[in-house]
């Protein structure tokens, strides 16, 4: 089997399509070593992004014959990806082992009397249009199990970022903000057995920032935090917005833009606020709940990995370093993963551990009630 893998993921910000080639050591078992081969974003079409929001925000399709012909326009859009990423690194289709592609969330019902998560993208469209085998639909397994079906990125930390010496999270800040909790590794001379690995979403990220920002300064996003930072705190909106009943979950939990859009921000203004101070508010509750969260679940930790768009925001990262004193706060760079396509490199690997026939879940994460083989395979 060839050691090139590709992932494609669009997160909840859905703000392009991310698209990863990694190579894997020689050893079909091992981890450590792989290297992005290359990568690259390709930005939505204007059309389709925004009827993947509105679906993704609670919006409901105008028939079953346009959520059809959108899972199909997705999947061509996530091939193209792929294809024009293999041809930047000089790349034919035949060297690539598999693709493994998330799709595109529209629909996240993780409870009630029948879950259920949904992803555009048909994977028959994208094996077909590459050539390549294709791993899809990683989540509905999980769920079916009884999972969440999210979040699936925590295995592939645990596979690269684990320490022996030290209690560390992951911390990935795209359109929703999620942990990766990871315990120390089971140190020589540790006292009992090595602690689960966890997971779990922690509330709005940038998904919440972007949409305030488009509507009040016309930009897709606040480049450096600035719009944040000519804003202050409001207090008293700060409060109303952390009264929110989803933020008192225990883990395992996941949500999603249906749950925090502009929508339910507007629910919570007064009116005649400021702009900007909304835009610094919703900062400040990202770095809160961000930093609420780990204090809850892993106090000890010594060091936070960030990675996503959210690590390119200054203002941001300084807020949540402020939250957590006594934590180092990195972002994945530092350990030789690129902030931008962690995500995409992850479902490169949950790929390959379909086509090895291994769990990509953690139970401890998703909620599931076993380890599960991920996604259906469609073969080239």
């Amino acid at each position: 089997m060839s050691r090139l893998f590709l992932g494609l993921i669009s997160g909840t910000s859905a703000d392009g399509i991310d698209a990863a080639l990694v190579e894997f050591p020689d050893d079909a078992d091992a981890t450590a070593g792989l290297r992005l081969r290359a990568a690259c974003t390709v930005p939505w079409a204007t059309e389709i992004r925004e009827r993947l929001v509105a679906l993704g925000q609670g919006g409901e399709p105008e028939s079953l014959d346009e959520l059809g012909r959108l899972d199909v326009r997705v999947a061509r859009a996530f091939a193209d990806a792929a294809l024009a990423l293999l041809d930047e690194a000089g790349t034919v289709p035949a060297q690539v082992a598999a693709i493994g592609s998330h799709g595109q969330t529209v629909r996240h019902r993780p409870h009630g009397e029948a879950p259920f998560t949904m992803q555009l993208g048909d994977g028959s469209v994208i094996a077909e249009r590459t050539g390549i085998a294709t791993v899809a639909d990683f989540r509905r397994r999980d769920a079916a199990a009884g999972g969440h079906g999210a979040p699936l990125v925590p295995a592939f930390h645990a596979a690269l970022l684990r320490s022996p010496a030290e209690d560390r999270a992951v911390l990935n800040l795209g359109g929703i903000g999620n942990y990766t909790l990871l315990p120390r590794a089971g140190a020589p001379g540790s006292d009992g057995p090595a602690q689960a690995v966890r997971g779990f979403d922690t509330g709005p990220a940038n998904a919440l920032l972007d949409a305030w920002c488009l509507r009040h300064s016309g930009h897709a996003f606040d480049a450096d935090g600035g719009f944040a930072a000519s804003g202050r705190v409001d207090e008293a909106l700060l409060a109303r917005l952390l009264e929110e009943p989803w933020f008192a979950l225990p883990p395992p939990r996941s949500t999603g833009r249906e749950q925090f859009h502009l929508g339910w921000l507007q629910a919570r203004l007064v009116g005649g606020e400021s702009p900007a101070d909304v835009q610094a508010t919703l900062l400040e509750l990202t770095a809160t709940t961000v930093a609420d969260a780990l204090r809850a679940q892993q106090p000890r930790t010594a060091r936070v990995m960030a990675c996503g768009g959210g690590v390119r925001n200054p203002v941001l990262m300084r807020r949540i370093a402020a939250h957590l004193p006594g934590m180092s706060l990195e972002s994945t760079a530092d350990h030789g993963l690129d902030p931008d396509f962690v995500e995409a490199m992850a479902f490169a690997w949950l790929a390959r551990e379909t086509l090895a026939g291994r769990p990509g879940n953690l139970p401890a994460v998703t909620g599931a009630r076993a380890p599960r083989v991920l996604g259906v395979v469609h073969p080239a």
